[in-house]
């Protein structure tokens, strides 16, 4: 069974200021979520209930929702930034 994608609003802003080739890139990341919300190379991050994903030097934070098979993404970032993002 697969979980529905919500992408935040803040999110969707930051994806679109990346160039095409890593958007295209981080898109593809993120639809994969659909099927395997925590992918091998998957990170759950220390002091919340928030995962990362890995998209060349960019970076996808997202929460999963389990009862609602949804998953959120919260931030989309370069890794230099992402981390330094209130969510």
């Amino acid at each position: 069974m697969s979980y529905s994608i919500n992408i935040k609003r803040s999110a969707q802003r930051s994806l679109a200021r990346i160039s095409q080739l890593n958007q295209n890139r981080i898109v593809e990341a993120i639809k994969a979520l659909e099927i395997e919300p925590r992918p091998v190379g998957c990170k759950k991050l220390s002091g919340r209930e928030a995962w990362r994903i890995r998209a060349g030097d960019y970076r996808v934070i997202y929460e999963i929702q389990e009862s609602k098979r949804v998953v959120i993404v919260v931030v989309v970032g370069h890794r230099s930034q992402v981390y330094k993002t209130k969510s």
